[in-house]
């Protein structure tokens, strides 16, 4: 782990001379990042808050946390230069990625205790409901999170469709929720058969996040579909910020394991986190989202 570290901070530290990362103070006084509606506004705000303080330590500037209560919000946000950095998950990616005609570049993607880079999309229902199998769910609903979700909508919907069950016309309803856990707690309090969510384990994901918040109870909702493992999303930034800006944000975010553990514990889900630090990425990593994307939209026009 701490050799992953040291490798991707060489690497900045020879893409930028100090005096480069030091000019862009000069030009930005607050940086902005933008998180995604994945649980409600409170949560994600206290999650983030050590984070906000750390890197406000680190880069010896004011840092303000963005919100917005869907994902293209967000998206919206960094194409209309209002935020300079933002979490997405890999589809919310591909939607600012094709918004700002490559005006975004991915930075850093998360890396499990496991060894794994990724997570899965899974259809969740209650565990009482007999709702045990994608045949039980025919004419029932089916409610994704958002548009711009990954796990939560686009690759649920593609890989159902290639699998035989096209949610047009395989469940009786697809609405969407706005959020992971609204998604889950609809389901929970039966407004819906199933929800699309996700889990990066079998013991870590919004489902389990849920029972630790005492949102929903133990042993109450289960999961009867999973997806292929998913590309976990990026921490993005503008392409049109300074070289220096993104170098010292990158270090900042890779180095936060071992300068704040406390800070990245949180972050990452307190104490069901099970990430244990940062990897780099770039673009090539998630071009497959952008080709799905791009064949959900055909869907949706008829093509």
């Amino acid at each position: 782990m701490k050799a992953i570290f040291a490798a991707a901070v060489s690497a900045v530290v020879l893409a930028a001379s100090p005096a480069m990362s030091e000019s862009w103070k000069d030009q930005y006084k607050t940086i902005k990042f933008g998180i995604l509606s994945g649980e409600n506004e409170k949560d994600r705000i206290a999650r983030y808050t050590p984070f906000e303080k750390y890197l406000e330590n680190e880069l010896g500037v004011e840092v303000e946390i963005f919100t917005a209560g869907s994902y293209d919000g967000v998206i919206q946000a960094i194409a209309a230069d209002q935020i300079e950095f933002a979490f997405f998950g890999s589809s919310s990616y591909a939607a600012a990625y094709t918004e700002t005609d490559s005006g975004v570049v991915p930075l850093v993607s998360r890396l499990q205790k496991d060894g794994s880079t990724g997570y899965y999309s899974v259809v969740a229902v209650r565990c009482d409901s007999g709702i045990e199998t994608l045949e039980d769910l025919k004419g029932k609903t089916l409610a994704f999170a958002d548009p711009d979700s990954t796990s939560g909508y686009a690759v649920p919907y593609f890989n159902l469709a290639k699998q035989g069950f096209d949610p047009k016309t395989y469940f009786g309803a697809i609405p969407f929720s706005g959020a992971h856990e609204t998604g889950v707690l609809g389901v929970y309090n039966k407004q819906y058969d199933a929800a699309a969510t996700y889990i990066t384990n079998e013991t870590n994901g919004i489902p389990q996040r849920m029972v630790t918040k005492g949102m929903i109870e133990d042993g109450s909702i289960c999961t009867i579909w999973k997806s292929p493992e998913i590309t976990s999303g990026p921490l993005a930034a503008r392409a049109n910020l300074p070289q220096g800006l993104i170098a010292d944000m990158r270090k900042a975010v890779m180095d936060i394991p071992e300068n704040d553990t406390l800070a990245f514990i949180e972050m990452t889900g307190g104490e069901d986190s099970t990430q244990e630090g940062w990897i780099e990425v770039d673009h090539d990593r998630y071009q497959w989202i952008v080709d799905m994307r791009d064949w959900l939209k055909k869907q949706r026009r008829g093509g």
